[in-house]
């Protein structure tokens, strides 16, 4: 596999500015790449954490030159506090959350966040907990879930695509991402060619959804900021609204 280059790997070093600092914490470290650019900044440790256990082997392979100065481990990025008192750590000089869905992610088969290939309904970051796509969709009323796809894919049409897909969930005509992506296309009213597929917003909606992602992100904010010594600094890069306008108002406070 390619391993991914962070699109604000240079960024991400000027805001942190690594070089010295004694531990810096990489709460979503992917495959590595921000944690690499730290330290080969010179961050003298990083402690990097992933809620997704199945990109760990890849940091870790891409990180063996420096294997004595960063830990890896799986966890929840809003498990920060935790991490930090089981190692008996009060004070850290700088943090880092790349949040969302990583190209990963998207880009390997059977995870469900495509609707390029036919994948399984399942859509979570950590496959060892939490429900599938398909075991939410098994539930939900039309009304909850366009409340979904309209609070969280920020989509005009949420309560026909809803109604669309609860009734082809009951006629049992959808198996894969496939099939729920042509059910979303179907629902959507013609407008022609558009810059995005129809099912984009919706398909943002449902993974939010599954992996409960906006939940207690305001609430780990707090929590790291309180960990932050004496000129540490802390970098959030969010790639939509949602999560924009939260990591906004919560350090504006």
């Amino acid at each position: 596999m390619i391993l991914h280059e962070p699109v604000l790997r240079l960024e991400t070093v000027e805001q942190l500015a690594p070089a010295g600092r004694e531990l810096l914490v990489d709460c979503t470290v992917g495959n590595g790449g921000h944690t690499e650019a730290l330290l080969e900044a010179g961050a003298k440790r990083v402690l990097g954490f992933d809620r997704d256990a199945e990109v760990l082997p890849l940091a870790r392979n891409r990180l063996e030159v420096w294997k004595e100065r960063v830990e890896l481990l799986h966890a929840d990025f809003r498990k920060v506090e935790q991490v930090l008192d089981g190692r008996g750590i009060k004070k850290i000089d700088g943090a880092l959350a790349d949040l969302g869905c990583s190209s990963i992610q998207l880009g390997t088969d059977g995870r469900g966040f495509s609707f390029r290939r036919a994948d399984p309904l399942d859509m979570r970051m950590d496959r060892s907990q939490g429900r599938t796509l398909a075991e939410l969709l098994d539930e939900v009323t039309p009304a909850a879930l366009a409340d979904v796809i309209f609070e969280y894919g920020e989509e005009r049409c949420s309560r026909r695509i809803a109604r669309a897909i609860v009734r082809a969930r009951d006629r049992n005509n959808i198996s894969n991402t496939v099939d729920l992506a042509n059910v979303i296309k179907r629902s959507m009213p013609y407008r022609g060619r558009t810059r995005i597929h129809p099912a984009t917003k919706t398909f943002q909606a449902l993974r939010i959804w599954v992996n409960q992602e906006l939940d207690g992100l305001d609430t780990f904010l707090r929590m790291v900021v309180s960990r932050l010594r004496a000129g540490a600094r802390l970098a959030i890069i969010s790639f939509h609204s949602l999560e924009d306008r939260i990591v906004k108002y919560t350090l504006r406070e």
